[in-house]
Order: C-alpha cells, then structure tokens, then sequence
C-alpha cells in the first residue's frame, strides 16, 4: 500500500482491504447490471413472434436499449464526485432493478420498448466501477485494474448469452412455462439479484481508500461538494475527453451493438441455422454469441495490462501508441467479420474481432485517469457515454431497409478504422509525461496519486 492506501498490486484473494473489496464488489455489480442489461438480446427471436414485431421495431429496441445510457452515464460521473461510488452504486442497482423485473409485463411493442429504454440506465454502473478502481490503485496499476474489473463486469454481456437461452429452455421443461411465461420469469430473476446486490455494496466497501465521502468531508480531508462545481464544464473544455469520446464509441460502442444483435444475426443470415429447430437455433446462436462477450475474461484486462507496460517503457505516449494499435486492428477485424458467411468463418473472425474489442476498451481507461484528475468522474462519464452515443448511431444502420446488416458491420469496420487515426493527436505536456512516467520496479510511494475532486492523501 501506498502512504495514501491506495493499493499498488491487485491481489485476488485478498477480501479484506477497501480497494481489493472495492474491485471485487464493482466487478461484480457490472457483471449482473449488463447481464440484466442484454439479458432479454439473446431471448428477441422469442420476444419477437410473439409481439409480431418488424425489422424496424426491432432496430427500434436495440436503440432504445442504450439511449438512455448515454444520459446516465453523464449524470451518474458527476454524481460520483459528489456522493461517492458507494451510494451511486447502491441506488443504482435497486432502482434499475425495477424495470429489469419489470419488462415482463410488457404485452406489445410500445410496452416493450418503454421498458427496454429504462433498462439501458443500468449501463451508467460502469462509469462507477471505472471511478471506483481510479481511487482505489495507485498510477502502475491503474490501467489493469480498471481493465480487469470493466473486463469481468462486461463478461456478464456474453454469460447472459448463454444462461438466459439455457434457464428459458429449462423453465418450460421443468416447469412446464410456456414460451411467453418463461423469458418474462428469467428477466424477473436478473431483475432480484440486481437489487440484492444494491443492498450488499452499501455495506462491503467505502468510497476511497481513506474512507467514505462524508467522513473524509467531515474531517477536512476533502473539499465539500460544492467544490466539485464546474469540474463538468472544465472536462467538456478539454478536447482530449472528445476524442477518447469518439475512440470509446469505436470499440465500446461496437461491442454493445454486437451485443444486441449477434443471437438474431446468427439465426438470420447463417444458412446453418435459418433451417435449424427454433429452440435449437436459439441455444446455438446464443452460445456463439457468448463467446464474444466471454473474452471479456481476458481480453480487457490485456488492453489495461499493454497500456501499463507500454506506459512503463514510455509514460503516457505510450499509452497513446497503444491505444492507437487496438484500435486500428479492431477497426480491420470488424471488416473481416462483416465478410464471413458461414459459421466456420464467421466463429474465427468474430473471436479476432472481440479480442480487439475489448483491448481497446481497456487501453482507452488506462489513459482516462491521467486527462484530469480533478474532474475525473465528469471524465468517466463523458468518456463512457460515447460508447453508448456510438451504439445509437449504430441502432440506425441496423434498422435501415436499404442497408443488409452485414454491409452495416462493414460501414461501421471502415469507421473505426478512421477513428483510430485521431488517437495520434492526444498529448500531454512534458510535465505529465515526467509526473506519471511510472517504473516497473515500483512497489511503494508514488508522488501524485489519482484522486477525485481534491482528496488530500493521509
């Protein structure tokens, strides 16, 4: 531990200290909000004969479903520099559980997509599983702490992809439900464990390593909550936040699409499956798509893990020359992806492509900690809400009638392509450069450490 408590290693088994119990209840948390999140995506074939919904409905609901997000994740950052990570974490997690268990009483499509929208404000729980382990871990481990804990939470992404086609199969087996009873069932069940889990972060962990908001406030260790005023505006002023905006939104922003999309892009243009059994079809295009969104086991945390290295060996251009690498290959995966036309092809590429993915999204929070440290929650959040804005823009190409879905991955392949490019011009004064160059060999104090809105170190 540092002379401020914040940690320097990330030590798995360890349950005890505030920032190894912080990660944990956050990675956690952001695993069930985005298996609650697409728990319904891999169940749409099903949701779909029975609404009788259109094409273009069905765009409309996979816009729905993160156009919210991109409003909560600005509100829930700057929350997070006012409350602390704790209470958003917490009041999050019950009142988003609402919708969860309470789209089963959708009954047509305007019902659906009502709640469907109000889901999408549980993807604002990453924002503060990135803001929680930014003021828990110290400057050499930051970037792989943040990139493990958004790499198992994401993880809940593919895991829902499987488990809800698996528990929807066995609720009209054992149960005897009947196609229409068993989705609304498993949703009503994410929808429980979400506001359980609410209850229990409240009480496992605290806000910074010192402890929680008000204490510190309290004690005069940190300022009040009216000193967080213009940190918002002073983030929207910073024009490296824009560009991380848009390089969030070419890889977040396509790995919630996929998300959205990939159970029903398997079942529509796989001949293999278009012909199979429907409850067969739909296991099988689920566990395929499964498979993407489990890479989030690893692959994130290696985005977060480069950008530690690169950044020993160059400091925060390193970061930057990361950053750009990801992002480029994964802008080229997707192209490839969008060529595939049969499952033996299409498994290899989409693998390529998730593994690109979500290094991108590691690498890019390896260098939000170190745009602003004052406005960090405001930087999150903006950060975060580009992968939400892109994953809109995206629900549009997917609800054209002049435009195939697989022309649309192409588009969107040639796009991220271009957006890398903007990565290059994200700088840093030699100052910074000199402050955060960290060194593999350290293991105690550090200078400066990341924390929000004026924390003072103790």
């Amino acid at each position: 531990m540092t002379a401020s408590a914040k940690a320097t290693s990330i030590r798995l088994w360890d349950f005890k200290t505030p920032p190894m119990r912080a990660f944990h209840m956050s990675w956690f948390a952001f695993f069930l909000c985005f298996f609650a999140w697409f728990g319904i995506a891999p169940l749409m074939p099903v949701v779909r004969d029975e609404m009788h919904l259109t094409k273009d409905q069905v765009g409309w609901c996979i816009i729905g479903s993160v156009a919210i997000t991109v409003l909560a994740r600005l509100y829930v950052g700057w929350l997070c520099d006012r409350i602390g990570p704790r209470l958003a974490y917490s009041g999050l997690l019950v009142l988003a559980s609402i919708p969860v268990m309470g789209i089963g009483l959708a009954h047509d499509f305007t019902t659906f997509l009502m709640f469907r929208i109000a889901i999408g404000a549980i993807g604002a729980s990453f924002v503060i599983t990135q803001y929680h382990t930014s003021i828990m871990f110290a400057k050499n481990c930051v970037g792989t702490a943040n990139a493990t804990s958004a790499g198992w939470g994401n993880l809940g992404g593919g895991v829902t992809q499987m488990v809800m086609p698996a528990l929807f199969a066995l609720l009209m087996v054992t149960l005897g439900l009947s196609s229409a009873s068993s989705w609304r069932v498993c949703m009503l069940l994410a929808g429980a464990v979400c506001a359980i889990t609410g209850v229990a972060y409240y009480f496992l962990t605290q806000d910074a390593p010192e402890g929680n908001f008000a204490a510190l406030r309290a004690a005069g260790k940190m300022p009040q909550k009216s000193a967080v005023k213009g940190t918002f505006q002073e983030a929207c002023r910073d024009y490296r936040v824009w560009i991380l905006f848009l390089v969030y939104g070419a890889c977040f922003g396509m790995e919630l699409t996929l998300d959205n999309i990939a159970a029903l892009y398997f079942i529509d243009y796989f001949e293999e499956l278009k012909t199979a059994d429907p409850v067969y079809a739909l296991g099988i295009a689920g566990f395929v798509a499964g498979l993407f969104g489990s890479m989030n086991l690893f692959a994130r945390a290696l985005g977060g893990i480069a950008s530690d290295r690169c950044a020993a060996k160059w400091a925060l251009s390193g970061r930057v020359r990361c950053l750009f690498a990801v992002i480029l290959l994964e802008g080229l995966a997707l192209m490839l992806f969008s060529q595939a036309r049969t499952l033996q092809f299409a498994i290899p590429s989409m693998l390529l492509l998730g593994l690109f993915v979500k290094m991108s999204n590691g690498a890019t929070y390896a260098v939000v900690p170190f745009i602003n440290k004052r406005a960090l929650g405001s930087v999150s959040g903006i950060v975060g809400a580009g992968g939400n804005a892109a994953a809109v823009a995206a629900g549009f190409l997917f609800k054209s009638s002049v435009v195939s879905w697989p022309m649309a991955l192409f588009i969107l392949g040639v796009i991220v392509t271009l957006v890398s490019v903007s990565v290059l011009a994200i700088r840093f004064s030699p100052q910074m450069e000199s402050e955060e160059a960290t060194h593999p060999n350290l293991a105690g104090g550090e200078a400066s450490p990341v924390l929000p809105a004026g924390v003072q170190a103790v």
